[in-house]
């Protein structure tokens, strides 16, 4: 509605340049107000618009900022499992490195007795238990060559004690009928010979002495005695020595008789012999002299039995039962040399051969040699001399059983003894599970905000406004990360410690094990280098986006306040101006008056 008051031009002109002053004060106030030279549409469409969508843009990314931080935050507790992983899979390596030092397996000695090596029930030295399969026996017998020997014929005891005899019929005791004849008498080696006289007269009586007579002359002097009873001649041993008392010569028939079909019962005109005996078997093995009696020699059994016993507890030879009822002699030790029968009864045996099958008993350096070759004790067994003692080392946690001992001596037979196993690396193995059980619940307990990239959970991440731009984080084929799949998920047993090789296996599987965890921990390593990347990119592109959009609504804070004190200048200035366009309409008043 238009005024019905009429102001002057000059009143009015000052009136509008004060309203246009009054209202450019409001509009640079409400800039120093808010900040802003461009707070709605209407200030300025298009800077508010596009200012406008990079705020909103920049609003979107700063969203985002919040899930790269929970990222960051999810990997970083993954890597602290990992990192923590790791130190105890190097803390399980020291712990099978401890056990493979160590080398205090528990030992025992054992005397080696001197044993029977062709005794047919006698045992092995065996192992049992421990890191041994089954049982492993090793025997105390070897087989070498050596020399024997075994009586001609089959053992006969010797005879009782007695003289030899031998009585001679002669001829009936027709003294006529050996006058002239010549005879000889042997025993022991020596002879005598006789010639009786050929007068025709000679009675047996007179005979008697010239025999008598050439006897004490002969080599039988006082070995061998003559008498003549009954018109018979008896030659008889002065000692009860082995032997028998021969009659030869030309006219030995003559004087003596004939040999008798049956000596148990003579007929006229026959002689009959009685061999002399000592009651003794005498002969030496190598120059230890044997003695055999009617007691000591009474069988076969008997014999060998005092043979050995002769021979002393260092003999190199025994005597055994051989086939056919005969003595037997052979080496029974590798070294025994030539054997050598000889003395008065040599002659029962048979001149000694050589046998390359013979058997021997093991030393203790054999028998060392012997348990360390054998493939089914290595690693788990080892032998060594002890001052001449068998000493057996068990390389095991666990007990082994030595077995064909006697109160403790190595004899081949049924009693045992136990070593006990090494209690060192058997408590290694209870640390080892100990730390292998950690690994489980360290993988258990790096979880973030509910998500465990261990347990294999995947992480992912929006790295723009659009989704254009992500990154999905996960393990390795979407594994575990746990014992089982870094394969040390078996309970590690005392007895898989027994060998440095097994232990050697344990340490190559924790080798894997700590690379594929490193290599784990190297992705995600990435993974959050690429994630912190983006993370600063981000801020920077909200700065930037923030930055752009205060360019275009921010107002120069300095200018405005310039502006505003010109403004007010200027104001007071149209004041003046508009007092001063008044005064001329209060003149007329004036003139009114």
């Amino acid at each position: 509605m238009a005024s019905d008051i009429s102001l002057s031009k000059a009143v009015r002109s000052n009136l509008l340049s004060l309203k246009g002053t009054a209202d450019m004060m409001a509009s640079t106030q409400n800039r120093l107000a808010t900040g802003n030279k461009v707070n709605s549409a209407l200030d300025n469409p298009s800077s508010w618009f596009t200012a406008q969508g990079l705020n909103n843009r920049a609003s979107d990314l700063g969203a985002l900022l919040d899930n790269m931080a929970n990222g960051v935050q999810t990997l970083e507790a993954a890597d602290n499992g990992l990192t923590a992983m790791t130190k105890t899979l190097e803390s399980m390596q020291s712990t099978l490195r401890q056990a493979r030092q160590d080398k205090s397996f528990q030992t025992s000695s054992f005397e080696l007795t001197k044993v029977d090596a062709n005794d047919p029930e006698l045992g092995k030295l065996s192992f049992a238990g421990g890191s041994v399969t089954n049982t492993v026996g090793v025997d105390l017998t070897k087989t070498g060559s050596g020399q024997k020997a075994a009586t001609a014929a089959k053992y006969e005891p010797p005879a009782a004690a007695g003289e030899a005899t031998l009585v001679g019929d002669v001829a009936n005791n027709d003294a006529a009928a050996v006058a002239g004849k010549t005879f000889s008498v042997s025993f022991g080696g020596k002879t005598a010979t006789f010639t009786l006289a050929a007068n025709a007269g000679n009675t047996l009586a007179d005979w008697e002495d010239q025999i008598e007579e050439t006897l004490a002359d002969s080599d039988l002097g006082g070995k061998v005695t003559f008498s003549s009873t009954g018109g018979k001649f008896t030659f008889t041993a002065a000692d009860e020595v082995d032997g028998e008392i021969t009659v030869g010569g030309a006219d030995a028939d003559a004087v003596m008789g004939t040999v008798p079909a049956d000596p148990t019962a003579p007929a006229a005109g026959e002689r009959v012999s009685t061999a002399g005996s000592d009651g003794k078997h005498e002969f030496a093995i190598n120059g230890k002299k044997i003695t055999l009696d009617t007691t000591t020699g009474a069988d076969l059994d008997t014999a060998i039995s005092s043979i050995n016993t002769q021979l002393g507890t260092d003999k190199k030879f025994e005597a055994y039962k051989e086939t056919g009822g005969k003595i037997g002699l052979r080496a029974i030790t590798d070294d025994a040399g030539t054997l050598s029968v000889t003395g008065a009864n040599a002659s029962m045996f048979a001149a000694p051969t050589t046998s390359t099958t013979m058997k021997f008993a093991r030393s203790v350096d054999e028998l060392v040699t012997a348990i360390n070759a054998d493939t089914n004790l290595d690693g788990k067994v080892r032998a060594s001399n002890d001052n001449g003692k068998l000493r057996i080392e068990n390389q095991s946690t666990k007990a082994l059983d030595v077995e064909g001992l006697t109160t403790g001596k190595i004899t081949g037979g049924e009693g045992k003894s136990a070593i006990d196993g090494n209690s060192v690396r058997s408590g290694l193995a209870d640390q080892f599970n100990e730390l292998r059980d950690q690994l489980d619940k360290l993988a258990d307990d790096a979880a973030f905000n509910g998500i465990n990239l261990l347990r294999g959970d995947k992480l992912s991440i929006t790295f723009n406004e659009t989704g254009t731009s992500s990154i999905d984080i996960q393990t390795k084929e979407n594994k575990t990360i746990n014992s089982a799949n870094l394969g040390v998920s078996t309970t590690l047993e005392a007895k898989d410690l027994d060998s440095d090789a097994s232990i050697d296996a344990q340490l190559g599987k924790l080798k894997s094990a700590l690379n594929d965890v490193r290599a784990q921990a190297s992705s995600f390593g990435s993974n959050l280098s690429i994630v912190q990347n983006r993370q600063t990119f981000t801020k920077s592109m909200i700065d930037t986006l923030q930055s752009g959009a205060g360019n275009l609504t921010l107002a120069d804070m300095n200018e405005e306040a310039a502006n505003l004190l010109a403004l007010q200048t200027r104001q007071s200035l149209s004041s003046n101006s508009l007092s001063l366009a008044s005064q001329a309409d209060q003149s007329v008043l004036q003139l009114i008056r």
